[in-house]
């Protein structure tokens, strides 16, 4: 009889444990399916998040180009200066004369920077076309840009000299510069430009002032052809 009762209560005992054991398992497999759930919702969540982001952006990249941005483009006259500045955030516009050289030379990066940085508008106007605007904005040596922020022009890149000095800076020079003053979104480090290798040829020029035509600003171009 009392190994009877022995077991009884052996059998007893095991379905205790077992049942016990039974409902932690339950109990695991509900907090494990709820905080499945809960990584769903929150993965769920966070798509719904980035895909708003992206439509966000894209809306934005449709209004930038809308108003011009994305591509280096000239304006025809000085009154077009203060429309295109008025509907962009970020402006930086190109003061040049077709016989200075590093007009050119300037041409090419802007356009390059133009369409990498769609959040800023890129335009160059020639200061034959504008003279009041150039002598408000006191444009003394070409090329000049006026970086315009909210409708104010907050700097200057005055000719090559912030850009090393020589004819043959990178692109990512003059980005560089550009971040200097937040005109453009830089992603790279502002305390450091980016390194210029002297190649063969390579030409550091010396800022000469010649008057354009007796006009109240100068050209840093070696020469002036008319």
């Amino acid at each position: 009889m009392a190994s009877q009762s022995m077991e009884v209560v052996a059998k007893a005992l095991e379905q205790q444990v077992l049942h016990s054991a039974r409902m932690v398992e339950e109990q695991l497999d509900a907090k494990l399916e709820k905080l499945e759930r809960m990584d769903e919702d929150e993965l769920e969540r966070l798509k719904e998040r980035r895909l708003e982001a992206l439509k966000k952006a894209q809306k934005q990249k449709q209004e930038w180009i809308s108003k011009g941005h994305g591509e280096y483009r000239e304006i025809p006259s000085e009154k077009d200066f203060f429309s295109e500045v008025k509907e962009s955030k970020s402006v930086v516009c190109h003061f040049y004369r077709d016989s200075t050289f590093r007009c050119k030379i300037l041409d090419k990066h802007l356009a390059v920077l133009a369409k990498k940085h769609l959040e800023t508008k890129f335009i160059k106007l020639n200061v034959e076309k504008a003279p009041f605007l150039t002598e408000r904005l006191r444009i003394k040596v070409l090329p000049t840009l006026a970086l315009v922020k909210d409708g104010k022009t907050k700097d200057y890149v005055v000719g090559f000299n912030d850009l090393g000095n020589t004819d043959e800076f990178p692109t990512e020079m003059l980005e560089w510069r550009l971040g200097c003053s937040a005109i453009i979104n830089y992603s790279g480090n502002l305390l450091e430009p980016p390194a210029i290798g002297q190649k063969s040829g390579s030409k550091f020029t010396k800022v000469e002032k010649k008057t354009i035509r007796g006009k109240g600003y100068d050209s840093d171009s070696e020469s002036d052809e008319d």
